[in-house]
């Protein structure tokens, strides 16, 4: 049958993708930016749409045409320049309901979280349980899943910050390290979506998706860190002040568009724990979900995923490094703009082009060092920081090749720097 997947390349959409493809259905993939995942699923018909937008459902009734079942994968932590909670989870989602009941679509597989409630303090637990009841409300063949913690091989957002703590050097820092988890394998949500549009689950069922028994996080990581095959390390809990600071932090990033798993929704929703039922799923299927140890175990850690791990916490600081260097460059060479166009004055240079490039330079270093930390600005960024670099290294040896020679290094420095925004621009990509 023909199934539309909302967020079909998320790190649950793509699961789900890939299991339906085995059934043998015809997938259409929904999503904001489709642009790499064409590449990544070519045999998916992909359509770009913002769900944020589609708050009617005439706006759903174009991707619904000859649509027979429909799953939701799609959501977002916290709101911030690119997501908003309510219109994503409860506004979109009642106006997808109503339009699959007027298209005759026959099949609503809604994912949604452990811990969803409509009195919820949290925005993220509450928006999904708005969502949850306008599907439960429906005249449709429903299915409504929850989710624990979910463990991929793609690594996002909270399961990637799982694997940067747990690859920390020395030690394993956590906060809130007591707090009860259940985790759930990606392949056993997938399976659960398979079964739901398939029929073969009782129709208007809410299901939670965990594993049997729950651990401390503290113990999860530890099993992440044996699954990667590191040293030994004990936990370290770290103090509550930390995690509100890292949480306020981090919200400040999502205001430049950074999608960080520390922000302070996140936090919340970890401070009551991970957990839920899994009797019912155990009862459909004769057994539980995946325990973490098996979870893992079935999707081995090679170097790739070391690498990972371990570059991951060192992405924000490549990127405040970037951003300092090139501001403080740029503020440098405006308070000191005399000293520097004199230097370009005693290589032969008329004194009224030599302040213009030093003026033109500064302004360029401050603008791409601002830009580097807006995330949509990033890249171009990064792109301009190398054309400025070698535009600086080839003026350097034309008009003063002796400065390669300086023995405070200040071209040669310039080559590493070069290397450091590289290697930022290889890990920009969150997927």
């Amino acid at each position: 049958m023909r199934v539309l997947v909302l967020g079909g390349y998320g790190l649950i959409g793509e699961a789900v993708l890939g299991r339906l493809i085995e059934d043998g259905h015809d997938l259409v993939g929904v999503g904001r930016d489709v642009h790499n995942a064409r590449r990544r699923k070519p045999g998916v018909r992909w359509i770009a749409a913002d769900m944020s937008r589609l708050l009617a459902a005439a706006d759903w009734m174009p991707l619904l045409a000859g649509v027979e079942a429909v799953v939701n994968a799609a959501g977002a932590l916290q709101d911030g320049p690119r997501d908003h909670l309510d219109a994503i989870h409860r506004l979109s989602v009642a106006a997808l309901v109503t339009a699959c009941e007027q298209a005759g679509v026959r099949r609503l597989v809604q994912i949604s979280a452990i811990g969803a409630n409509p009195a919820s303090d949290n925005a993220f637990f509450r928006t999904k349980a708005e969502g949850d009841r306008a599907v439960a409300s429906s005249s449709l063949e429903w299915t409504i899943l929850r989710p624990g913690l979910v463990i991929a091989p793609a690594a996002y957002g909270g399961t990637a910050l799982l694997r940067a703590l747990a690859a920390f050097p020395w030690f394993v820092p956590a906060v809130l390290a007591d707090r009860p988890i259940q985790t759930v394998s990606v392949a056993d949500v997938a399976e659960a979506v398979s079964r739901a549009v398939e029929g073969d689950l009782a129709r208007g069922q809410i299901i939670d998706l965990v594993e049997e028994r729950a651990r401390p996080l503290g113990a999860v990581l530890l099993e992440f860190r044996a699954w990667l095959g590191l040293p030994k390390a004990r936990v370290v809990t770290v103090p509550a002040i930390v995690g509100r600071l890292a949480g306020t932090a981090a919200d400040g990033l999502g205001l430049l568009g950074w999608r960080s798993p520390l922000r302070s929704a996140a936090l919340a929703a970890l401070e009551k724990g991970v957990t839920g039922n899994s009797t019912p799923w155990a009862e459909i299927t004769d057994r539980p979900p995946q325990a973490l140890e098996t979870t893992l175990a079935a999707m081995p850690a090679h170097v790739q995923e070391r690498w990972f791990a371990r570059l991951w916490l060192l992405k924000p600081v490549v990127f405040a490094v970037l951003s300092w260097f090139w501001l403080f460059s740029g503020v440098v060479g405006l308070v000191r703009q005399d000293a520097a166009a004199d230097i370009l004055v005693s290589r032969g240079l008329p004194g009224t082009l030599a302040f213009g490039m030093v003026l033109a330079g500064s302004i360029a270093d401050i603008v791409v060092g601002a830009a580097v930390v807006v995330r949509p600005l990033a890249r171009s960024a990064l792109i301009a920081m190398i054309a400025i670099t070698l535009l600086y290294l080839a003026a350097a040896t034309a008009l003063a090749p002796d400065l390669w020679l300086d023995p405070l290094g200040a071209i040669v420095k310039a080559v590493p720097m070069l290397c450091l925004v590289l290697a930022a621009l290889a890990i920009l990509e969150e997927r």
